[in-house]
């Protein structure tokens, strides 16, 4: 996925609020000039834990829409190793590029991919089933999750925070699968500075309890490292994963 929208560059000095972040600009952009600070939207309800400090560069996207308070979005951050996507809006669409141009290979062989289905009283992110919608002759459902933490210089874990929704996620896939329906946990990592993938066991002792039974129930696990930079972010290969 490439960027849509104009990219500017900066430097971050506060988040706040969960969705706020004070952003020193580090180039004119429109109106707004080298080194004054502008306040972008943070499409990030999680901790961000070692996803910001204060002083690193950043790259925020610009909307003019009318109908947006703010304009400027922050999209990534950098550690003086890697990029590192923090916009969670980001991993469903580029899900859904990376299983239609075959980059995910375990997800092949399905005539209709569709983004959100509702199961229950909530949606899983990703559907996909051969025939009709209503009778379908194979199916999948698929739940993604962005993945930004780092742990101990080379893991990469989820949740960053105590998530009583992704534990629903795990039970409802968990429940698809004694239905006999096939499901997976799609863990899109956004960061180049890891090589594999862990429930964070520590911050959310329940969610790896609850991936452990999953996995054991047949749900697999499908942990997919992203390319990252200045343009864009795109899928691109499996990382091993310990439980």
């Amino acid at each position: 996925m490439k960027f849509d929208k104009p990219i500017v560059k900066g430097v971050i000095l506060k988040r706040y609020k969960r969705f706020l972040a004070d952003i020193e600009l580090s180039e004119d952009h429109g109106e707004h000039k080298k080194g004054e600070v502008i306040t972008a939207h943070t499409a990030n309800t999680g901790s961000m834990k070692t996803c910001w400090e204060p002083g690193w560069p950043v790259l925020i996207s610009f909307n003019d829409s009318p109908t947006r308070k703010l304009k400027y979005s922050l999209e990534m951050t950098h550690n003086g190793k890697t990029w590192i996507g923090v916009n969670t809006a980001i991993p469903n669409k580029i899900s859904v590029e990376a299983i239609a141009d075959g980059t995910i290979k375990e997800l092949q062989g399905y005539e209709t991919i569709k983004p959100e289905a509702k199961i229950g009283k909530s949606r899983i992110d990703i559907y996909l089933y051969d025939g009709d919608k209503k009778a379908p002759t194979k199916q999948c459902y698929v739940e993604v999750k962005n993945v930004t933490m780092l742990q101990d210089e080379r893991r990469a874990i989820f949740p960053d925070g105590v998530s009583e929704r992704g534990q629903k996620h795990l039970k409802e896939l968990i429940s698809l699968k004694e239905q006999g329906i096939r499901a997976c946990m799609l863990y899109i990592i956004q960061r180049r500075d890891v090589e594999i993938f862990a429930p964070a066991i520590e911050i959310d002792p329940e969610y790896a309890r609850l991936l452990k039974e999953a996995h054991k129930a047949g749900v697999e696990i499908l942990p997919y490292q992203c390319l990252i930079d200045e343009n864009g972010v795109q899928v691109e290969k499996l990382l091993p994963y310990e439980l």
